[in-house]
């Protein structure tokens, strides 16, 4: 067999191998004809009251979208940290953050008066959120939802309940369910809530009778603050420091997770010494982050496994808790100076 006709044959079979690949990428689903699409039509409309026919036809406008799956798959939160922190805590999110607070002082002060969560950690949370609000999300919260639950087998349980709390919510709330924009996951409005999140947590904070999170940043800042309370938030209480580890019980600890787990007692003994001040019978976990020449470590207390439950990653609540304080160093810096103008 003559070089040629090798060639040709190797091209063909790299063409067949690759078209499975091909396919699969460019796989789509129609909802409207999908089998498990109408048995959670037919469930959630007998659990909930729904109409068939019109969850029919809402399902019929839903888009597959591919960008959801790619986008799933590859999260920042999967970066290190080096890597992560530098795209939340930048000198212009740092100052507009103080601009938020400004704008905002009487109900950020109101919240923490109501629910005992700081201003600067309310701020910093739509900070990394949604840029103060500006950036809610361009995916349609169905197509979102829709895709990840029928298309991500490896979490279709878990977003098929946030699908049915969607659509829930669209009906308590009187929206229509194709007009709503979030992010590739379904999280909406200026604090990034999922829709479960949604029902549970957003609160009417400015009593104007609806609860508002892409519009409202007052209903916003009220929300956030009381999802950190329903969760335990602990007002006043540290939320984690620098530390500095010199044991061979570092990766036993790293690896027990960001749920706080032992007394900072225990953990001192076991080589592990926060730079801070810390009340010995306090509950911490080690928390590890990865920079380009080497680790960090940090104690991580109760607050800062609260933040957690905003996003489960210790990077995010990293970034949040140094956002916040770099928002409230900065906002200092700007109370003194016009002290000192003053003068």
């Amino acid at each position: 067999m003559n070089f040629v006709i090798r060639f040709i044959i190797f091209i063909s079979l790299m063409f067949v191998l690759s078209v499975p690949v091909v396919l699969a990428k460019s796989s789509t689903i129609n909802f409207a004809k999908n089998e498990d699409v109408n048995k959670f039509i037919k469930e959630i409309s007998q659990k909930h009251g729904f109409n068939q026919d019109k969850l029919k036809k809402l399902f019929a406008k839903v888009k597959f979208k591919q960008q959801i799956i790619d986008a799933i798959t590859r999260p920042a939160e999967s970066k290190p940290w080096y890597e992560y922190r530098p795209i939340f805590l930048t000198k212009t999110r740092i100052s507009e953050g103080v601009e938020f607070w400004n704008k905002n002082r009487k109900e950020l002060e109101r919240a923490q008066k109501e629910f005992g969560v700081p201003p600067e950690i309310i701020v910093a949370i739509i900070g990394v959120e949604t840029r103060y609000g500006r950036h809610k999300g361009v995916h349609r919260v169905m197509d979102s939802l829709s895709t990840l639950a029928f298309g991500y087998p490896e979490r279709a349980k878990f977003f098929r309940s946030e699908l049915e709390q969607y659509l829930l919510l669209a009906r308590e709330e009187k929206l229509d369910p194709l007009s709503i924009n979030g992010s590739y996951a379904g999280a909406m409005g200026k604090a990034q809530f999922i829709s479960s999140s949604y029902r549970n947590f957003a609160v009417d904070f400015d009593g104007d009778g609806k609860r508002d999170l892409w519009n409202n940043t007052s209903d916003a800042i009220g929300s956030v603050a009381n999802y950190f309370k329903l969760h335990k938030w602990q007002p006043g209480g540290m939320i984690t420091t620098p530390a500095i580890v010199g044991s061979n019980h570092i990766k036993v600890l790293v690896e027990k997770g960001i749920k706080p787990h032992s007394t900072v007692a225990d953990l001192r003994k076991r080589g592990v010494t926060p730079k801070a001040k810390v009340d010995p019978d306090e509950m911490g976990a080690l928390i590890e982050l990865q920079n380009a020449n080497g680790r960090e470590y940090w104690l991580g207390l109760h607050n800062f496994y609260v933040i957690t439950r905003y996003n489960h990653s210790p990077l995010y609540a990293m970034a949040v808790y140094q956002l916040g304080q770099a928002i409230l160093n900065d906002k200092k810096l700007d109370i003194n100076a016009a002290g000192n103008g003053k003068g």
